[in-house]
């Protein structure tokens, strides 16, 4: 895997484990799509630093149970905005 690689993989995981974000939100900080966050994320951190990765893995899990809540609040606000 080559050097920019890995480094990009560390600091996509680091910066999801410190502010609890999601691929999405990683992807537009760092101008990657949501697939590359994802495979380096899942795959390719795996190979570098199992324990950080088991560490976003608790971060993308929490992410994932809560976007349904999300997904309601941003409907709400939307027909909000739209009635008044």
């Amino acid at each position: 895997m080559k050097e920019y690689i890995e480094e990009r993989t560390i600091e996509v995981a680091q910066y999801i484990i410190d502010s609890k974000a999601t691929v999405r939100a990683a992807a537009k900080k760092f101008g990657i799509s949501k697939s590359t966050v994802h495979k380096d994320i899942t795959e390719r951190l795996l190979q570098i630093n199992v324990a950080l990765a088991h560490d976003v893995k608790l971060v993308l899990d929490e992410n994932k149970a809560e976007r349904h809540i999300r997904g309601g609040e941003a409907t709400r606000e939307k027909y909000r905005a739209k009635s008044a």
